[in-house]
């Protein structure tokens, strides 16, 4: 019933006033307090304040900050910035609060740590070290809980920074959001529960697709389906087929610019790939360096071509890559470039 609310901002973050007049109205003692939790001498001080007729017996970290980049194209800072505010923030709290006193030590974590997810490296490495966190405090006798949230529907979460094709990849993956009250059961069940991470979140094997397109995490326990993934253009040819012997110059093009057409829209969430402007930029289209990687990854498969990172980047229209793939499935263009599966 008494809370500490430890923010950059303090009262004066937004929703503050709401976030006050709401906990109170539910019989709650609240302090805001001005923090930042990875600062370590200003987290010692705001916890030197705790009352001692009423101390601290819980620990809740919520917090983090999306900077999303390919591996290629992240810098030091990006890594840094996110992984100050997940893992610097909770290893500050795990230190300065250890003792047999807490009842609860809970940690936000998220899926991408698990499942992995495109362009989130840095977070991916952040949530990690938080689930990594609480198994070692539970192995030392100290509470622990590590919830690794999926998506939720609140946009004033950090869902809300998520544009409409990051929405559409995730959506890609399987994960559907899950709404605050239903949140707040799975909250309370899992920190009840007693396990060190728990995943929080809703899945959709059918958007998921072939089985072995799944996340490793997911083989094991999640049930066999045959779906195709929506938009993935499971009616594609398969490599070993993408050239029938015979086929004239205009019958091979067509047969490769449908794949490419395909797997742009499935990309882009079109459902008609043949209203895709051939010669218009990729970029203008909406095309980042995730989605563009996302195409590069799912046309590599298609064909069975060892592709490059750059490929969208190298031939940046839907036109420039059907000539490029045409001619490499062709042999007529040779692999020039060293390539990395991502």
């Amino acid at each position: 019933r008494r809370l500490l609310l430890l923010s950059r901002r303090g009262a004066t973050a937004p929703g503050a006033t709401e976030l006050r007049t709401a906990l109170e109205a539910a019989g709650a003692e609240v302090t805001f307090t001005a923090c930042d939790a990875t600062d370590r001498d200003a987290l010692t001080t705001a916890l030197a304040r705790v009352p001692a007729e009423h101390p601290l017996t819980a620990v809740i970290h919520t917090a983090g900050i999306l900077d999303d980049h390919t591996i290629a194209t992240m810098n030091p800072e990006q890594l840094e910035k996110v992984l100050r505010t997940k893992a610097h923030a909770a290893w500050n709290l795990h230190e300065l609060t250890a003792g047999p006193e807490l009842g609860a030590f809970v940690l936000y974590s998220s899926v991408a740590g698990l499942l992995g997810t495109a362009g989130q490296a840095n977070y991916a490495a952040g949530n990690a070290f938080l689930d990594a966190l609480a198994t070692d405090r539970q192995a030392r006798g100290l509470p622990g809980s590590s919830l690794a949230w999926g998506l939720r529907e609140e946009t004033g979460s950090l869902a809300g920074q998520l544009a409409a094709a990051d929405l559409q990849r995730l959506a890609r993956m399987g994960l559907v959001p899950v709404a605050s009250a239903e949140a707040m059961n799975l909250f309370d069940a899992a920190v009840a529960g007693g396990a060190p991470v728990t995943a929080l979140t809703r899945l959709s094997t059918e958007a998921l697709g072939d089985r072995e397109e799944w996340p490793p995490l997911l083989r094991g326990p999640a049930p066999t389906v045959t779906a195709p993934r929506a938009g993935a253009g499971s009616g594609s040819p398969a490599s070993g087929s993408l050239l029938q012997a015979g086929l004239s110059p205009a019958a091979a093009r067509k047969a490769v610019a449908e794949v490419v057409r395909t797997h742009a829209a499935g990309v882009l969430g079109h459902a008609d790939p043949s209203a895709l402007p051939g010669e218009r930029a990729l970029q203008e289209m909406g095309f980042d360096s995730l989605t563009s990687l996302e195409l590069r990854n799912r046309l590599a498969k298609a064909t069975g071509l060892p592709l490059p990172v750059t490929l969208v980047f190298d031939h940046p229209s839907l036109d420039a890559l059907t000539a490029h793939v045409l001619g490499r499935v062709s042999g007529e263009v040779a692999e020039r470039e060293a390539t990395v599966p991502v």
